[in-house]
């Protein structure tokens, strides 16, 4: 039975997630630090604090699975810097804290258009975040690139909802998608055992993959 570190069970993908992990049989414990107390759960363990990074470097038991979940914006974190401290310093560095713990496969939501050279802030961080997964070197990497999600985000970005009627009318990668559904693709394919290397999943893929 596998023992998960989960970053970002508190968002929109995130909490779908804590959801399906905790009723999954193949699922033992789910480690999931947070700012704020999580709802109790049977597999959860829920260290709490502002400094999240120094609770995932506090963390000393196995793990074999990282999911990544974590996801800003510039306007939410207060700065470019801010932002990029959460969304490109914090996946990177918990992700290495749990391959040191012996996860083999590391599944991390990045978004529709990541991009390392993007001159948009938001696709550049993605895109270098990306990248400092790969070379990681995992066994098992898997990116998904979600386009605009849709759920009942906490608190409610303005911009999302005013966007998301055009988005679900748009084709292919570029359609808005459930975070529900996101969730069930990263489940589904932290079990795959045909995987092998880096898998890249952009949001049509998801959106498949979680109808299966």
């Amino acid at each position: 039975m596998a023992k998960v570190l989960l970053l970002g069970a508190s968002g929109l993908v995130g909490r779908e997630l804590l959801r399906l992990l905790q009723q999954d049989a193949r699922v033992s414990r789910i480690i999931a630090p947070s700012r704020q107390a999580l709802p109790p759960l049977s597999k959860l363990f829920n260290p709490q604090g502002s400094d999240l990074a120094s609770l995932v470097a506090e963390l000393d038991e196995p793990i074999d699975l990282f999911f990544s979940c974590l996801g800003t914006t510039r306007k939410q974190a207060g700065s470019a810097d801010a932002f990029r401290a959460v969304d490109f310093d914090l996946v990177v560095n918990s992700a290495k804290a749990a391959r040191r713990h012996g996860a083999k496969h590391c599944l991390a939501v990045s978004a529709n258009g990541a991009n390392a050279h993007s001159r948009f802030l938001y696709n550049r961080t993605k895109g270098e975040m990306e990248q400092a997964l790969i070379q990681q070197k995992w066994p098992l990497l898997t990116l998904a690139r979600p386009s605009l999600l849709v759920g009942k985000r906490q608190p409610p970005r303005l911009l999302e909802q005013l966007s998301a009627p055009v988005f679900k009318l748009l084709p292919g990668k570029w359609k808005a998608i459930d975070a529900a559904d996101v969730a069930k693709a990263l489940q589904q394919q932290a079990f795959n055992a045909g995987l092998g290397g880096i898998t890249v999943l952009e949001s049509n893929q998801l959106a498949a993959i979680a109808r299966e």
